[in-house]
């Protein structure tokens, strides 16, 4: 199997979830920290979490628009690799965030269109990874795990010098067409491997693993 697609299958709620990816493979694992996500955790239960995960695994709080009172909270009591900043938060919250806690810092950006990609360009260089995610549909509670994908041309032949991940209605079906049409190295799972909102499916996570590694 190829040695550079990296999987992070997020939203992740119990023991058994970790156990799975850690089985197939994955390489990222999230925790969200959105009380409006039906994949919310509470800091006790993601600390346990956390623990779990076998070293060598990334650890990922998936945060909206948090401030620093939370944000110092969350890095207190749960032992984590990464911040993912899924809300509207700009380049300068970025630098922010990344220099008040020492940890890399993910931006999330919400791809529907050619117009969107430009904000992707605003965030190269500050944040350490990008995710890009198909933009939710406006209104909608979720800005992420939403099950939705985007035209993954708008970024064929895209290179950026940070390092990018993308997410958006990934499942096992779609996930190696999804790589070949972007050349994207790191792929963002949540929905896609569920057998119901907010519950993980061990045998969805193994397939996703072994289909985005093999494409």
């Amino acid at each position: 199997m190829p040695s550079d697609v990296s999987v992070k299958i997020c939203g992740l709620g119990a023991p058994a979830d970790v156990d799975a990816c850690a089985v197939a493979g994955a390489r990222y694992v999230g925790f969200v920290f959105f009380p409006k996500s039906p994949r919310h955790l509470e800091l006790a239960a993601a600390a346990a979490l956390a623990e779990e995960v076998p070293v060598g695994i990334c650890k990922v709080a998936l945060t909206v628009n948090a401030d620093n009172a939370m944000l110092d909270t969350l890095t207190q009591t749960v032992p984590l690799d990464m911040l993912q900043l899924h809300g509207s938060e700009t380049p300068e919250r970025v630098a922010e965030v990344k220099a008040r806690y020492g940890l890399p810092v993910m931006k999330a950006v919400g791809v529907a269109t050619r117009a969107d990609l430009a904000q992707l360009d605003a965030y190269t260089g500050v944040a350490d990874q990008i995710l890009v995610d198909a933009k939710p549909a406006a209104g909608a509670d979720l800005p992420g795990g939403n099950g939705l994908a985007f035209d993954w041309t708008l970024l064929e032949g895209r290179v950026w010098r940070t390092p990018w991940m993308l997410a958006g209605g990934l499942t096992p079906e779609n996930v190696a067409e999804a790589i070949q049409r972007t050349g994207a190295r790191q792929v963002d799972v949540s929905s896609g491997v569920e057998s119901s909102a907010g519950v993980k499916d061990a045998a969805l996570i193994q397939a996703l693993c072994t289909a985005a590694l093999n494409a």
